[in-house]
């Protein structure tokens, strides 16, 4: 299962180095989408904070923290961080960036640093639930605790 999964014990590592005590929750179904997350915890699709990553134009990564109800509005927030566009990043990229595979991309935690940019509207839940590592494996926390352990910016992300 995934408690012993090596990026669950990094990300519960790098949770505890942050000063977070954070009980990893493990789901026995997937929480490889948002919606899967949500119903698995019971919760708003909106409080899941999906970590979704790009390719910026020279070739390092952004992270965008969103909401589950959002999509990224890549337009957007390519003109709001000056570049051209944003790339997507297929599975291979983001395994070699962030260390983690799609559906179990935690915010924290990379083997590369990232642009990490967070969705403001996330800030309208009191808890959020992130991906830890695995597919099966997510953590409560808050948008500040978000933006203080990733230094993320927060931004508007969706129109």
């Amino acid at each position: 299962m995934s408690e012993d999964h090596p990026s669950v014990l990094r990300v519960q590592s790098a949770l505890s180095d942050a000063g977070l005590n954070v009980t990893i929750t493990h789901l026995s179904e997937t929480a490889r989408s948002a919606q899967d997350a949500a119903n698995a915890l019971g919760i708003e699709v909106g409080q899941v904070a999906s970590s979704i990553v790009f390719k910026l134009p020279d070739g390092s990564p952004l992270l965008v923290i969103t909401s589950g109800r959002h999509r990224v509005n890549t337009e957007l927030v390519a003109t709001n961080l000056g570049v051209t566009k944003l790339h997507r990043a297929d599975a291979d990229y983001v395994k070699s960036v962030s260390g983690f595979s799609i559906g179990g991309v935690s915010p924290l935690a990379w083997i590369q640093p990232a642009t990490v940019l967070i969705d403001i509207s996330l800030n309208d839940y009191s808890i959020l639930w992130a991906a830890a590592g695995h597919p099966h494996a997510v953590y409560p926390t808050t948008y500040e605790e978000l933006v203080r352990v990733t230094g993320a910016r927060p931004m508007i992300v969706e129109e």
